[in-house]
């Protein structure tokens, strides 16, 4: 499957030409927006991926880092590269929840090395391969990973073109504004609304977060 948009400018500029074409709301918010700035980030694995998506939950970007950075020290690490499976469930618990690391987190990733050690996560390689599906359904039963977070890995990391986040409340936020309804879509309802925009609905909801930001 390799990587799609942002990477590839052609394949950027007919995703939002058939947009146009499918969608004179979206086309309205396409020209208020200008063009999609997304660049996605493929220097991590799956694995490091999903780890500082489990220390992000629920906190604020600068909090978050934080922790993060100080899960890296009690490793002696530096940089954003997480420690590796194997030195992860070595590590007690202690030095973890003294970084910051909250229970539940720490279970998830404790859940998650042990998966990637035993090679259930795929690594960059083998990911590339994957349809987009069967990511979602692999890694959905990791603890303390959802549907959403591995859409936003397919999105940020992977830049996979045709990605729909129906559970985020910014997509879903987006709609409402644009679309002038009182009340946000259910998922069930966005995701058949947003049919219209296959095979681009990565796009479509880069557009929707922007329309979620702009004034009423």
């Amino acid at each position: 499957m390799g990587f799609g948009i942002p990477h590839d400018p052609e394949l950027q500029s007919e995703a939002v030409k058939m947009l146009r074409k499918a969608d004179k709301v979206l086309a309205k918010i396409i020209d208020l927006s200008g063009p999609m700035k997304l660049e996605a980030e493929n220097k991590q694995s799956p694995y490091e991926a999903l780890a500082e998506a489990i220390v992000y939950q629920q906190l604020n970007g600068r909090a978050a880092e934080t922790i993060f950075n100080r899960v890296q020290k009690a490793f002696g690490g530096r940089g954003k590269k997480f420690p590796k499976p194997e030195d992860f469930l070595k590590m007690p618990d202690e030095p973890l929840r003294a970084a910051g690391l909250s229970r539940a987190k720490l279970l998830a990733l404790r859940d998650l090395s042990a998966k990637a050690a035993e090679g259930f996560v795929p690594s960059h390689r083998q990911i590339l391969k994957m349809e987009d599906s069967e990511i979602i359904e692999k890694l959905d039963t990791i603890r303390g990973i959802g549907k959403w977070t591995v859409e936003m890995l397919l999105i940020f990391k992977l830049g996979r073109p045709d990605i729909l986040p129906v559970d985020d409340y910014g997509v879903r936020r987006g709609f409402a504004k644009a679309y002038r309804k009182k009340v946000m879509p259910t998922p069930k309802e966005l995701l058949a609304f947003g049919e219209r925009w296959r095979p681009y609905r990565t796009t479509a909801s880069w557009y929707l977060w922007r329309a979620a930001e702009m004034k009423p």
